[in-house]
């Protein structure tokens, strides 16, 4: 365990990051499955608008990576435009 009052303090606000990144992650992953269920088309773009804002906040962060926050875009993208089809 740490003995420094400065690494005590670290452990606090590294949990503390740890948790609402989970939150926030998590989060994201329920409105990503919520949209797949989708079969309006005029819902799903609303909640894609939504969803992916959330999965650019989540890449911009450093949770997710770029690459699969752009993965995770283009994916439900597609989904949405094979609705109005």
């Amino acid at each position: 365990m740490a003995n420094h009052k400065s690494a005590l303090k670290r452990i606090r606000a590294n949990n503390a990051k740890r948790l609402r990144n989970r939150y926030q992650a998590k989060t994201t992953r329920t409105f990503i499955k919520k949209l797949k269920n989708t079969t309006d088309h005029a819902e799903a773009q609303e909640l894609y608008k939504s969803v992916s804002s959330m999965i650019d906040r989540l890449a911009k962060k450093n949770i997710i990576h770029k690459n699969k926050a752009a993965h995770n875009k283009s994916k439900l993208a597609r989904f949405v435009n094979t609705l109005a089809a």
